[in-house]
């Protein structure tokens, strides 16, 4: 990051909002292509990027308790995953890493050059309708109990080089009353 305190204000200012930008058109691409309504017209999502160390760079103007807790997310996967390689993506919902709560899924990728140098992480994290628990929505209101709402999710490589892992998949989908919006929206994150 020393390279960002040696720049002139207007080019660290064009930076700025050129990666803020960035984080933008990601959460529209994540609105344009999920399923669900709690993304697509409620806009309960948000993105942000993240430095090689796992340190805010930027973030779009959505939700601000996803973007308040996201960097602990990012920790979190990063602790689990130190080397994640080009194509992998973590997911976790696990409040206790991170997560807000059970329907909030967070996913993480790293971002690489052509060379396959780390340049740094991006984060989206998108409120999903159902994750099973004791009540449809995942958020019964007479909850006494974490698992009462629905499936916890700790970092878990989803995505390996690019690759689904179709056993981390299959469990997540059989723990949702609404399986093919789940996946819907989780392969627009």
């Amino acid at each position: 990051m020393s390279e960002m305190r040696d720049m002139d204000p207007v080019t660290l200012e064009v930076t700025r909002n050129a990666l803020a930008g960035v984080a933008e058109e990601a959460g529209v691409a994540l609105r344009r292509t999920a399923y669900s309504p709690n993304i697509k017209e409620r806009v309960d999502c948000s993105t942000a990027l993240f430095d090689p160390t796992g340190e805010l760079v930027a973030q779009a103007e959505h939700i601000p308790v996803h973007l308040g807790s996201m960097p602990a997310s990012v920790s979190a996967a990063l602790r689990q995953f130190p080397a994640l390689h080009p194509g992998d993506q973590v997911l976790l919902s696990d409040p206790f890493a991170g997560g807000t709560h059970l329907p909030d899924w967070t996913l993480v990728a790293p971002i690489h050059d052509a060379g396959a140098r780390l340049l740094g992480y991006v984060a989206n994290r998108a409120h999903h309708a159902d994750v099973g628990g004791a009540a449809p929505g995942s958020m019964p209101a007479g909850a006494t109990e974490i698992f009462q709402e629905g499936l916890r999710i700790p970092p878990v490589r989803l995505i390996r080089e690019g690759s689904e892992d179709r056993d981390v998949l299959e469990l997540l989908l059989a723990n949702t009353r609404t399986p093919r919006e789940r996946l819907g929206d989780l392969r627009a994150q």
